[in-house]
C-alpha cells in the first residue's frame, strides 16, 4: 500500500499488528524488570505519544509518566542542533528512569535527553523505542534496552512519526519511495 503526504510517496513498512505484538513483548520485559519499583516513563514528544500510550496500556505495575519536549528535525532533514522545547517536570533523584522514543537514528536527540535526566542523579536510566537506526547512529547508549524494529537509515512516518507535521495520526509505519 502507497501514501502521499505532503507531495512525499511512501510505502508500507510495519503494519499496526505487527506494533502491538512487539508492545506486548516489551510491555512483559518492563512488568518484569520494574516490579519492584515505581518507575518514571518519560516520553520525548512528539513523536513519542501513539507509541508511549499504547506502551503504557501493557504496563501493569506502578509508574509515574512525564514528557520533554526535543526539536532535531526540520521537515526529513535532521538539524545538528538539539533544541529543549519542553523540560522535565518531575524530581528524578534516586528514580528508576525509562526514557521512551519514537525512534533513535542518529542519537543526538537521546544524548541530550539522558543528559538532562543524569542532572537529576536517577537511580538507574534506560531506553525504549520504537524504532532504532543502526546505520544512521553517531553515539553509544549502555542505556538502550527495549527495542521494537531496528529499520534501514529510511524517512519514516506514521505512529507518530511526521512529515512536515503530517502523519502522525496514521496506524501503521511507512518509508519513504
Amino acid at each position: 500500500m502507497k501514501i502521499q503526504i505532503d507531495h512525499k510517496d511512501f510505502e508500507l513498512m510495519i503494519e499496526h499488528e505487527q506494533v502491538k505484538k512487539r508492545l506486548r513483548l516489551i510491555g512483559i520485559q518492563l512488568n518484569v524488570a520494574y516490579e519492584y519499583s515505581i518507575p518514571v516513563f518519560i516520553g520525548v514528544l512528539n513523536g513519542c505519544f501513539m507509541f508511549m500510550a499504547d506502551l503504557m496500556k501493557e504496563v501493569h505495575i506502578a509508574s509515574e509518566v512525564c514528557f520533554v519536549k526535543m526539536a532535531s528535525y526540520n521537515g526529513d532533514q535532521r538539524q545538528e542542533e538539539v533544541k529543549s522545547l519542553i523540560g522535565l517536570s518531575h524530581s528524578l533523584k534516586g528514580r528508576e528512569v525509562i526514557i521512551v522514543e519514537d525512534i533513535i537514528d542518529t542519537g543526538n536527540t537521546l544524548k541530550e535527553v539522558i543528559q538532562m535526566v543524569e542532572k537529576e542523579e536517577p537511580a538507574s536510566i534506560a531506553v525504549c523505542t520504537l524504532l532504532l537506526k543502526p546505520d544512521a547512529l553517531e553515539h553509544e547508549f549502555e542505556e538502550l534496552a527495549y527495542v521494537g524494529f531496528e529499520i534501514e537509515n529510511e524517512f519514516v512516518v506514521g505512529y507518530g512519526l511526521d512529515y512536515n507535521g503530517i502523519g502522525r495520526n496514521l496506524k501503521d509505519i511507512y518509508r519513504a519511495v
